[in-house]
């Protein structure tokens, strides 16, 4: 994958505390290049390595093929600045689509990091071969993975910074990489709907699932985290040697879109324990792909998109930070906060239900001297007129058979959430839009724990929210 690998331009080796050690093995002169090893560290289990890629003519390369051969026992974890056929034995890497072209006397390299023991591997150019073409696919990133999410399309790869953004994909083979770069967010990974494994924060890397047996595969990617200040780029699938690429699944025809704060987006909801700092935090601790609304779409086979910033409110944030911003500054942006374009709505997301959730942040904590707001009851005012307004916007943007329901959970220390939002809902339905409707979450009533980080839902509840959006959505004459 030309473009694709071009992610995949570096790793940094997580910090070692054993001692390393370093050995070199040189390759010989093979056509159209040469090629040396080196294991530059290893550790209990593991190691690291890089080849240096040589063009020793007197002509520029265009493209260059590696056999790496592995010693027994030995296995490629992550590799970058090449795309690699394989993880073990006889392994081929091809250049990335950035450094095929060595000059007259030049370099390049490429390193991996493995498991077992990198020692008496060897590296060599293929006398008399072509260089391998790097894999490529089938025109860019989005002709061969499915994704509801809101993406900036690079052509070659795409970003994105909102939680739960997914790609679907499908491959025939033994094996399959996933070109990432993303040093700040975490990743569950679904090959044929088994149980997910979580990549943490993988940065710049082809991430290779294998040992798979040899026929038509589904793979899935699915962001966990909340990144709004950097985007995360995926540069596609991969697949082994010897295997291939297939057409894209086809889109779901249910679609819904989630808006909402922190309990949509799913912070800490993996934990169980309100003060997750002892279990890494909020980060290690969250993962939209398992809120309320993903589970909840999942359930009913509809394609989802999950737009949710923690902490922000219609009109007024958490404990009223970040004052001059709330929720509606970013809602419209593909990248939150890296940049300020505005996400152009592709033609086929056509949502039927929309579900918000978003007031939690506007009330829950009492108003701060200086703050825009007289009182309460001005913020409450704020707040309904912000809503309608945004409701407006949906409207034009979804049209007016889309059901909209808006969420508020119980507020322990006061009711003006609920009293707005159905102030809204009845005004909504009075002028004629009988498509808005209200879905109140009692807490003590459907058993939320809270358990969360920070007082937050936890996964038992974002199960039972799921139930109950589930639930409500089908006392509705949605046109599916």
């Amino acid at each position: 994958m030309a473009a694709a690998a071009a992610l995949a331009t570096g790793l940094s080796l997580a910090a070692v505390t054993v001692p390393v050690t370093a050995a070199t093995t040189a390759g010989s002169l093979a056509g159209t290049c040469t090629a040396t090893y080196r294991q530059i560290g290893s550790w209990n289990g593991g190691f690291q390595s890089e080849v240096v890629v040589t063009n020793p003519g007197t002509t520029p390369l265009t493209g260059w093929t590696v056999t790496l051969t592995l010693p027994a026992g030995a296995a490629i974890s992550s590799l970058w600045n090449g795309v690699n056929s394989g993880t073990t034995g006889t392994v081929t890497v091809a250049n990335a689509g950035y450094n095929g072209a060595v000059g007259a006397g030049q370099s390049t390299s490429f390193g991996f990091t493995g498991t077992g023991s990198g020692s008496g591997a060897t590296a060599s150019c293929p006398t008399g071969s072509s260089p391998t073409p790097t894999p490529t696919p089938p025109g860019s990133v989005l002709a061969q993975a499915h994704t509801t999410g809101r993406v900036k399309d690079q052509g070659g790869s795409v970003q994105y910074t909102w939680p739960g953004v997914s790609f679907e994909g499908r491959f025939h083979g033994t094996g399959v990489g996933i070109v990432l770069n993303d040093a700040g967010n975490d990743y569950d990974i679904q090959i044929d709907n088994a149980t997910p494994a979580t990549l943490r924060a993988p940065g710049r890397t082809t991430h290779w699932i294998g040992n798979l047996g040899n026929a038509d595969h589904t793979v899935r990617i699915a962001k966990r985290t909340e990144g709004p200040w950097a985007a995360g780029e995926f540069g596609g699938f991969v697949a082994a040697s010897g295997g291939s690429i297939l057409a894209k699944p086809a889109p779901r025809t249910r679609q819904i879109e989630f808006i909402g704060d922190s309990w949509t987006a799913g912070y800490g909801n993996m934990s169980t324990n309100r003060d997750c700092g002892g279990s890494g935090g909020v980060n290690p601790n969250s993962n939209a792909d398992q809120t309320f609304g993903a589970l909840a779409a999942r359930g009913l086979n509809a394609d989802y998109q999950i737009t949710a910033w923690s902490g922000m409110g219609m009109v007024r944030n958490y404990n009223g930070g970040n004052a001059g911003t709330d929720f509606r500054t970013y809602y419209d942006r593909t990248l939150q906060a890296v940049d300020t374009s505005v996400w152009q709505k592709p033609s086929s997301w056509k949502p039927q239900v929309i579900v918000i959730g978003l007031g939690i942040n506007d009330f829950s904590t009492a108003l701060n001297s200086g703050e825009p707001w007289a009182n309460a009851d001005a913020l409450a005012a704020a707040y309904r007129s912000a809503y309608l307004g945004f409701l407006d916007k949906l409207r034009t943007r979804y049209g007016s058979n889309a059901y909209i329901v808006l969420t508020y959970p119980t507020l322990s220390n006061t009711t003006a959430m609920a009293d707005s939002v159905q102030q809204i809902v009845q005004q909504r339905n009075s002028q004629g839009d009988s498509r808005v409707k209200s879905l109140h979450y009692d807490n003590a009533a459907l058993g939320l724990d809270l358990l969360g980080c920070d007082w937050h839902p936890s996964l038992h509840d974002h199960r039972i929210l799921a139930g109950s959006v589930t639930s409500f959505l089908g006392t509705l004459a949605v046109t599916w």
